[in-house]
């Protein structure tokens, strides 16, 4: 796919570590290694190095990422720098990290292994004659507090007089006079360096936005993940339980169905409602539910005649999910909202058909969105996504998809995730996820899919073991 119409909506300025991981993983799918993105940001920290020209650079790494990105820069340095590098022994090392610190054996580098804090005192003397240290320790991986022997390494990197450079992030502790940061910067004042993150890494979704959804605790209860009201039925029967079942299997502890029409599931809860169809009658019961459930799916299967309903029942729901019969206005509203319209339903509710290039649809939904504060989802061939300020896309799919009830299903995991994250990564990943679980139905049964067969392949795309 041509991106260069897209390139506009790439985020610019800070980019928290949660999200880096995110775009990291998801240049895996692109063909782009983790072992290439270390030799690249390990470069450019060399380039960076070398501007002041130093006569002797130390070192100081940990056992992951940002250490590896210090052991490449130590490789290109030590061609015409004297370098000295400082790493932990016997550290649990990612793979890339490891691989790139062996190669230093072969270079004109002093290693010097580490374990506890008298190993660092020992080494004083390379921390007084260092005209520039690096910092690359813990960088975006950072969390608590700074231990032995790093601490140490902080301290005396501080009050040594060199020049300091962080790599990507400052270690906490360190006081970094250049921090260079890779791809975005992940504080102020970073020194931004392209080091060949392709774009669709970041405005496309990928196997990295699933790092974003919490896994349970060891010690979770039932509700921990979250409750789930879906609002729907009447003229449709099957609608409202496609989107229940869907909530289940993206997470959701505890779904509810409100709907006329009665089906027995023994997973889900039926608030069985009197009539043919959702009307005023219904509001107060409606709205006690809604009060106790973390997010409510409105419209699946609701047919025309509920949408008053749907006004009121919404003001009072924390969070939830507007599909099919509930994109009519105006367009109801809850605490945090997500909009999930094919081409017509946007329509319907803008008065505009969304046509034109990708980028085009993309500037007409973002525009729409920012008037009514809410995260929107325009399904199609390449699903669009925005909050009115960013902007994504989902291209994971396939054409066996068109049977009746899949956009039931993503409604429904669109409500389970609402649950638990915020509404624009909630939108992103629903989306993602969807479009995976229809590939793998896709695999299995060709043109025959059918809605249920993508519910039950939800949980191999996202809690799948790596």
């Amino acid at each position: 796919m041509n991106t260069d119409g897209l390139k506009k909506f790439l985020k610019t300025g800070i980019i928290t570590p949660d999200k880096m991981r995110v775009v990291d993983k998801n240049c895996l799918s692109l063909g782009v290694t983790s072992l290439q993105l270390m030799e690249s940001a390990g470069k450019t920290l060399s380039d960076c190095v070398k501007k002041d020209d130093p006569s002797s650079v130390l070192i100081l790494c940990g056992s992951g990422n940002n250490g590896g990105d210090g052991f490449v820069a130590a490789r290109h340095l030590s061609r015409s720098t004297e370098v000295h590098v400082l790493y932990p022994r016997d550290a649990a090392y990612q793979k890339e990290s490891a691989l790139n610190l062996k190669s230093l054996s072969h270079c004109r580098i002093g290693l010097y292994p580490v374990r506890c804090l008298s190993d660092v005192l020992e080494l004083s003397y390379l921390f007084e004659s260092a005209d520039c240290i690096v910092d690359a320790i813990l960088g975006t991986g950072a969390e608590g507090e700074l231990r032995e022997p790093f601490k140490t390494m902080a301290d005396m990197a501080n009050r040594s007089g060199a020049g300091i450079i962080s790599a990507d992030l400052p270690t906490p502790g360190i006081h970094a006079d250049t921090v260079c940061a890779f791809h975005r910067p992940k504080q102020p004042g970073s020194d931004v360096y392209d080091i060949g993150i392709p774009v669709e890494a970041e405005i496309f979704t990928g196997d990295g936005d699933l790092l974003l959804v919490p896994q349970k605790k060891s010690d979770a209860h039932k509700g921990d993940g979250g409750r789930v009201l879906v609002i729907g039925g009447g003229p449709y029967q099957g609608a409202p339980y496609l989107a229940a079942l869907s909530a289940l299997r993206g997470g959701a502890d505890i779904v509810r169905v409100a709907t006329p029409n009665f089906m027995a599931y023994p997973d889900l809860i039926t608030e069985r409602l009197d009539g043919d169809y959702i009307s005023e009658n219904h509001t107060e019961k409606l709205i006690e539910l809604a009060k106790s459930s973390d997010s409510v799916v409105f419209g699946c299967g609701l047919g025309e005649r509920s949408h008053d309903v749907v006004l009121e029942v919404s003001e009072y729901c924390k969070k939830a999910v507007f599909d099919a019969d509930a994109l009519r206005s105006p367009l109801a509203c809850a605490g945090e909202s997500v909009y999930t319209p094919h081409s017509g339903e946007f329509e319907r509710i803008s008065g505009v058909k969304p046509s034109g290039s990708l980028q085009k649809r993309a500037d007409c939904l973002r525009d729409f969105a920012k008037k009514n504060e809410g995260t929107f989802i325009l399904k199609g061939k390449t699903d669009i996504i925005t909050d009115g300020d960013s902007v994504r896309f989902n291209k994971s799919g396939s054409s066996a998809m068109t049977k009746g009830g899949t956009g039931d299903v993503l409604a429904g995991l669109c409500g389970a995730l609402l649950c638990r994250i915020p509404a624009f990564d909630a939108a992103c990943i629903a989306a993602y996820v969807n479009g995976r679980a229809g590939e793998l139905a896709a695999g299995d049964y060709g043109d025959g899919i059918m809605a249920g067969d993508i519910i039950d392949r939800i949980p191999k795309i996202m809690y799948r073991e790596e």
